[in-house]
C-alpha cells in the first residue's frame, strides 16, 4: 500500500492533529492567563499574645504590619489562589473555612486554594493548635476572637485579588543565595548532635546537615511590560527560618522587609508574597561569624542580600507557556510516636512545677508537651494534606503541614518532573516538626519536639513526588 516514507509521514501528521486537538480542547490557545494581586493589613490588637516561643509573651508595640497577600491566576475557566500569612502556622480547620469561604465568595474550588504561613515568630498566637500554645496564650481571649476572624479575612484577600483580574504575562526564574540560611543542627566534639550550640563554639566541628540555597521565582507583569515598573507581583520561595527580629513587638520579619526591598525598586503597587520552604532546620544564625544576628536589623540585613539575589536573578527570567493550570490534594496518615504512661505522668509534674516556679529546663518543656500533645490523641494518627498545583510542566507548587526539614524538600525538588518546582512548609496545616528518619536517630531539640513518628517526612514525600508525576 504505502511506501515506509508516506507511513512515517501520516504517523506525524496523525500525532500533531492528536496534539493541537488536545491543546484546544485544554482551552489554552485562545484564553490568555490573568492574574490579581491584593494584600490586607491583619495585625492583631498591642496586647494580644504572641507565638514562637516556651514562655508567653505580648505584643507592646509594632515594627512593621502583619499581611494577608493573595495571588490568582485564571486560565480559561481555571483558577488558582495563592495565600501568604505573616503568622505562625495556619491550622487544617482555619485552612477548611477559608476554602469554604472563598469558594462561595469566588467559585474557586478548595482544590485549588493554598493558604501558606511564613512562620514569622513575631506574630500573633492562634487558638487551639496545642497544649503549649493553649498555655502561653492560646486561649486569650484576643487569640480566640483573632484565630475566628482569619478565614474571613483569608477569603476577603482572595476576592480582592480576584475582583482585580487583569491579562498579564508570567515568567519564572531559579536565582541562588549563598551563605544567608544556616543548618542550626552540629556534629560536635563529644559525638552528640548540637542545636544552635552558640556563636564561635570551638567544639563545632561541623553542619549535621544541608541548606538549600536556591530562590524560586514566579515573576508577574503586565502584557508587553518593558521595564520593572510595569510589575504586579513576584513570588519567591525559599527556605529560612522568620526567627530573625525577635522582641514583643509585633513584625512580619525577613519576609516583610523582603516586602519593601522590591517595593522600593517595582512601585508600590507590587506585591512580594514569599512562600517558604522547608526550613525546619535552617535559620539565619552563622555560627561561625561573632556578630549578632538578632534584632529588628537583621531582617533589612537578610532582605538586602535576598533581594540582591532576586535582582540577579531578573535577568534570567524566561516566560511561562500557555498551559493549563491543574490541582491535586491528598490526605495521608502519619503515625505518632511511641510514649509511656510514666512521660506523661513525668509530663504533667515538669509543667506544673514550671507554672510554680520555673524550675522546668527548655528541653523538659519540649519534650513533656510532645508528651502530652501526642498522649492527648488516644492513639489517633495525624491525618494531614498534601497538595499540588501546576501550571502547566513548568511550574508547581507544593505543600507540606509543618515545619519539615530541608533534606525533605530537596528530595522532592530532586525528583519532581517540574523544572520550577516550590515546595512550602507550614501549608494549609501544622503539626509541627517533620525531621528527616536520620535526624531522628541522632536526636535533639526538633526530633524531640516532633508530634509525628519517624518516617513520616519520607512518606510526605512520596505522595508528593507521586502527585508530581500525575500531574505532569
Amino acid at each position: 500500500m504505502f511506501s515506509l516514507n508516506t507511513r512515517r509521514l501520516i504517523v506525524i501528521l496523525l500525532i500533531t492533529i492528536g496534539i493541537v486537538g488536545t491543546r484546544a480542547g485544554w482551552g489554552m490557545a485562545a484564553e490568555p492567563l490573568q492574574a490579581g494581586v491584593a494584600g490586607i493589613d491583619i495585625t492583631p490588637p498591642l496586647g494580644a499574645p504572641m507565638a514562637g516561643y516556651y514562655h508567653p509573651r505580648g505584643a507592646d508595640g509594632l515594627l512593621d504590619p502583619l499581611m494577608s497577600k493573595a495571588l490568582v491566576l485564571k486560565r480559561g475557566e481555571t483558577r488558582m489562589a495563592l495565600v501568604v500569612l505573616d503568622v505562625i502556622s495556619v491550622t487544617q480547620a482555619i485552612t477548611n473555612a477559608a476554602r469554604e469561604k472563598i469558594e462561595e465568595q469566588t467559585s474557586i474550588p478548595g482544590n485549588y486554594v493554598m493558604i501558606s504561613a511564613t512562620h514569622a515568630h513575631t506574630g500573633p498566637e492562634l487558638a487551639r493548635r496545642s497544649k503549649r500554645v493553649d498555655d502561653y496564650g492560646g486561649k486569650n481571649k484576643l487569640a480566640v476572637e483573632y484565630t475566628q476572624t482569619l478565614p474571613d479575612r483569608i477569603a476577603k484577600t482572595v476576592r480582592a485579588a480576584h475582583e482585580r483580574l487583569q491579562p498579564v504575562q508570567l515568567k519564572k526564574a531559579t536565582g541562588h543565595c549563598e551563605n544567608l540560611a544556616y543548618n542550626r543542627r552540629f556534629y560536635m566534639r563529644d559525638g552528640t548532635v548540637g542545636w544552635n550550640p552558640g556563636k564561635l563554639n570551638p567544639n563545632i566541628v561541623m553542619p549535621a546537615g544541608p541548606t538549600d540555597p536556591e530562590v524560586g521565582i514566579l515573576y508577574v507583569e503586565k502584557p508587553g511590560a518593558k521595564g520593572y515598573t510595569q510589575s504586579v507581583a513576584t513570588f519567591v520561595n525559599f527556605a529560612m527560618h522568620p526567627d530573625t527580629t525577635g522582641g514583643s513587638k509585633f513584625s512580619a520579619d525577613w519576609p516583610g522587609a523582603l516586602a519593601r526591598v522590591l517595593s522600593a525598586y517595582h512601585g508600590p503597587q507590587h506585591q512580594t508574597l514569599v512562600g517558604n520552604g522547608t526550613c525546619g532546620n535552617l535559620n539565619n544564625y552563622d555560627f561561625f561569624w561573632g556578630w549578632p544576628n538578632k534584632g529588628p536589623g537583621e531582617q533589612n540585613r537578610i532582605a538586602t542580600i535576598l533581594g540582591a539575589s532576586i535582582f540577579q536573578a531578573y535577568k534570567d527570567l524566561k516566560p511561562v507557556g500557555d498551559e493549563p493550570i491543574r490541582a491535586q490534594r491528598k490526605t495521608v496518615e502519619l503515625a505518632l510516636p511511641k510514649i509511656t504512661p510514666e512521660e506523661v505522668e513525668t509530663a504533667r509534674k515538669a509543667i506544673a512545677q514550671t507554672k510554680d516556679d520555673h524550675g522546668a529546663n527548655f528541653m523538659t518543656l519540649v519534650r513533656s508537651y510532645r508528651a502530652l500533645d501526642v498522649a492527648a490523641r488516644n492513639g489517633k494518627p495525624h491525618q494531614v494534606e498534601v497538595q499540588v498545583i501546576t501550571l502547566g510542566n513548568d511550574v508547581a507548587w507544593v505543600s507540606l503541614p509543618g515545619e519539615v526539614f530541608v533534606e525533605l524538600g530537596l528530595a522532592i525538588k530532586k525528583q519532581s518532573p517540574f523544572p520550577h518546582t516550590f515546595v512550602m512548609g507550614v501549608t494549609n496545616d501544622c503539626i509541627g516538626y517533620i525531621p528527616d528518619r536520620r535526624s531522628y536517630a541522632e536526636g535533639n531539640y526538633e526530633p524531640e519536639s516532633a508530634r509525628c513518628a519517624a518516617g513520616s517526612g519520607e512518606k510526605l514525600v512520596d505522595v508528593a513526588v507521586g502527585m508530581l508525576d500525575e500531574l505532569h
